[in-house]
């Protein structure tokens, strides 16, 4: 028999609320059960203050429930409840943040760049899809059990990125030196944001808005290359960064391909020095034994 459905501990639309969630982000999280399409999702409900645009903070958020990648949280529905506040249902996923999994330490490189590639892929999506995201951070980037970055449904961008209050995470961290001077943000501004969080991810901190020192300063595994491409995405200047952020993702897909042929020569020379080495104890071994035979043979004739 299978076991009951666990009580909701509310309803929000056709929403089964189960469980809450730490909300990484302004207003509730929970996990619950979607009763129309009988699946599990994550719903958000935003705080009273985001009802001051609220007919156009839904339908932008409408907009981005089209959105489809395999690298973004899908947004699924977007509405009222009570007639007081929004709620936001998205794809609910086991994993835990970027910030948990970097947990403080360098990320390794590799994977740093890959997780980053995945983040450009899906940013490249909504831009050509016309949407600025807006709200990058290592709190609102999920990393699946499967290892996945996955980014936030574009609903950050619908309400302009969540701001620090009441000791909640901060996800505006990572906004560019411009839209740090007020200015609003454009494709560039999240070139900014997917190059501050690989430059922590392999240095352990954000870079300077004034201007960043190379990766591999603090981290010997970064390769010059990589600095070139990370010092450009998050150059202060946006003019002088990439202008694009496919081309950034394609950039980091050379030097992924770079780093696995380095990494596939070292494991071929491990592979040949074991090799050697075993060769060298089975010759020594061999001498050994040979020697030992011609002894006994040489002390049993003499006697």
């Amino acid at each position: 028999m299978s076991s009951p459905a666990p009580a909701p501990i509310g309803v929000v639309a056709h929403y089964n609320l189960l469980e809450r969630l730490d909300p990484a982000g302004p207003g509730e999280l929970y996990r619950a059960r979607d009763t129309r399409k009988g699946r599990t999702v994550a719903v958000r409900l935003l705080p009273a203050e985001y009802t001051a645009d609220k007919p156009g903070l839904i339908e932008r958020a409408r907009g981005v429930t089209g959105l489809s990648h395999p690298n973004v949280i899908t947004l699924f529905d977007v509405g009222e409840h009570d007639d007081r506040r929004i709620f936001l249902a998205f794809e609910f996923l086991k994993g835990q943040s970027l910030r948990a999994e970097m947990a403080g330490r360098h990320v390794n490189v590799r994977k740093a760049v890959e997780l980053a590639v995945q983040m450009a892929d899906a940013v490249a999506d909504a831009h050509a899809a016309g949407f600025i995201h807006g709200g990058l951070s290592p709190d609102s980037v999920v990393v699946t059990a499967k290892g996945h970055a996955k980014i936030p449904a574009f609903e950050l961008a619908a309400s302009g990125g969540f701001e620090q209050s009441d000791g909640e995470a901060r996800l505006r961290d990572y906004d560019s030196p411009e839209e740090a001077r007020g200015q609003a943000p454009d494709d560039r501004s999240d070139i900014y944001s997917v190059g501050a969080i690989l430059y922590e991810m392999l240095t352990g901190r954000r870079p300077s808005h004034r201007g960043a020192s190379a990766p591999s300063a603090s981290n010997a595994h970064v390769p010059v290359a990589l600095d070139q491409v990370v010092l450009k995405a998050v150059a202060p200047n946006p003019d002088t960064r990439y202008q694009s952020i496919a081309t950034l993702a394609s950039e980091l897909r050379s030097i992924g391909a770079i780093l696995d042929v380095r990494e596939g020569a070292s494991d071929e020379q491990a592979q040949i020095a074991r090799s050697t080495s075993v060769g060298r104890v089975f010759v020594t071994t061999l001498v050994l034994l040979v020697a030992a035979a011609i002894l006994l043979w040489f002390f049993g004739r003499r006697t």
